[in-house]
């Protein structure tokens, strides 16, 4: 990854929302103030965006190392969150590289906050940093197939906290996954910390089936920061209990995040099996459900 080699662009897509493009980052930004759309802001901050990617592109080397194997960490704010974050989720062989969405978001984030506007939704490919103030909302819509477009689930999120971050994995995402989730979000306070426990979360909900094929990253991806390690790359028909029980593993290590205040919860899904951690409840509800207070 070189961002000073990929084109760069940032496209107004309506009256709230503009676009950067750079490699494989896109992001939408929307800025408000009083409920008033910051649009010569939110480009700003598209520009900005590129300069994150290219400082993580400089350190992409060191980044694709297990974060526990990092000794000495670059004296980088935004590396140090990604190493952060991972190492918070505590698993040996995650790198740095399952929080780069997310930090980047709430880096871009943060960056428009310092600004004095009232709600910022920065959106890096499903991995979401809201900044909420003045009585201000938003609601994410949740997805239990990261390939398909329906929304099941609601999340209702309003400014008694400052600071969201709404993230999602699974197989069919943009990145690897070990496991066999259609989708897992989380939310957290932070997004760089939602995505890298998507990821440690997605990972573990699996099973051992014949059904599930699964082979060596690199074969995939040369450039891949996980070469030896094996990713799922078809899942054939299950039972539901396998199913379940892949759930159950995924719930056993979201709880445990919860437990510790990393995330705020999470929601897990293979296909229309859906579980969620008891928390999360204050601010999720099924599409055409009664909404929840928090």
């Amino acid at each position: 990854m070189s961002a000073s080699t990929y084109h760069q662009e940032i496209i107004r897509l309506d009256d709230l929302t503009i676009r950067a493009d750079c490699g494989p980052m896109r992001l939408t930004i929307q800025a408000f103030k009083a409920g008033r759309p910051q649009l010569d802001l939110a480009r700003r901050a598209a520009r900005v965006s590129f300069t994150y990617l290219a400082r993580i592109a400089r350190l992409r080397k060191e980044l694709s190392r297990p974060a526990g194997c990092i000794t000495a960490v670059p004296d980088d704010t935004l590396v140090r969150q990604m190493i952060d974050s991972v190492r918070s989720i505590g698993d040996e062989d995650l790198t740095p590289m399952a929080a780069v969405a997310g930090t980047i978001a709430d880096a871009v984030a943060d960056w428009i906050e310092r600004h004095k506007v009232s709600k910022v939704v920065v959106n890096n490919g499903g991995d979401i940093a809201i900044r909420l103030s003045d009585h201000e909302s938003v609601t994410v819509g949740v997805r239990p197939r990261i390939q398909r477009p329906d929304v099941t689930h609601l999340l209702r999120l309003n400014s008694t906290r400052r600071a969201w971050g709404v993230t999602t994995s699974g197989f069919g995402g943009r990145s690897f996954t070990r496991g066999i989730a259609s989708a897992v979000t989380v939310l957290a306070g932070r997004a760089s910390m939602a995505d890298a426990a998507a990821t440690a979360i997605a990972n573990a909900c699996t099973v051992k089936d014949a059904a599930i094929v699964r082979q060596a990253a690199r074969q995939i991806d040369p450039g891949t920061d996980i070469p030896d390690i094996d990713v799922t790359v078809d899942i054939g028909p299950l039972d539901p209990q396998k199913k379940e029980a892949a759930l159950a593993r995924a719930l056993i290590k979201a709880d445990t995040l919860v437990q510790r205040k990393t995330i705020i919860g999470a929601l897990m899904a293979i296909d229309a099996q859906v579980v969620t951690t008891p928390g999360l409840g204050r601010f999720i509800s099924p599409v055409g459900g009664p909404s929840r207070n928090h």
